[in-house]
Parts: structure tokens; C-alpha cells; sequence
């Protein structure tokens, strides 16, 4: 997980990431995707009307341990099938 690239789903509007939320927890866990074109399925399958409102970012995995303990996050999510969706979730120590 460290050597890849990971994409993920931000708000233009105030920068926060899109995050999934099973157990209604504060922070949840960071949604990511393994491809550029995985996040933008998700935005234009899910949220079609206001996917305009969201830019995709990549962060190398050498990254996502800094960006999760910045932000609180519990984990990630892991979104293996954009169009369903399925994911799974990994929590981070």
C-alpha cells in the first residue's frame, strides 16, 4: 500500500475529504480509490448533480499516514467497486 498511488475525493468548497461513516463515528474513514477514473465513477454514479463541487487528488502511499493522523481519521476505505459500491475498510493504528 505504501508504493501506490491513491486517489481521493475533496470538496472544493471547503477542502474536506469524502469519508464513509458505518458506525456513525465523528471522523470515519478515508474513502480511497485505486484509480483516477474509479473516483470519478463513484462521483457520477452517486452524486451526479453535484460531482462539479468535488476534485479528485492523488496521494502516494508514503503520504497517507501523515494525512490520516492530520485529520483524525479511524482508517481508510478502500473502494473496490466504484458502482455497487463496495468497500473495504481498513483501520489505521
Amino acid at each position: 500500500m505504501l508504493s501506490q498511488v491513491h486517489y481521493l475525493i475533496r470538496s472544493k468548497a471547503d477542502g474536506r475529504y469524502l469519508t464513509a461513516r458505518p458506525h456513525e463515528e465523528t471522523t470515519g474513514y478515508l474513502l480511497l480509490f485505486r484509480e483516477n477514473f474509479d473516483a470519478l465513477s463513484y462521483l457520477n454514479t452517486h452524486a451526479a448533480d453535484v460531482a462539479n463541487r468535488f476534485t479528485i487528488e492523488s496521494i502516494p502511499g508514503t503520504q497517507l499516514s501523515s494525512l490520516l493522523q492530520r485529520w483524525g481519521f479511524i482508517g481508510v476505505a478502500i473502494v473496490t467497486d466504484p458502482l455497487i459500491p463496495s468497500v473495504e475498510f481498513l483501520q489505521h493504528n
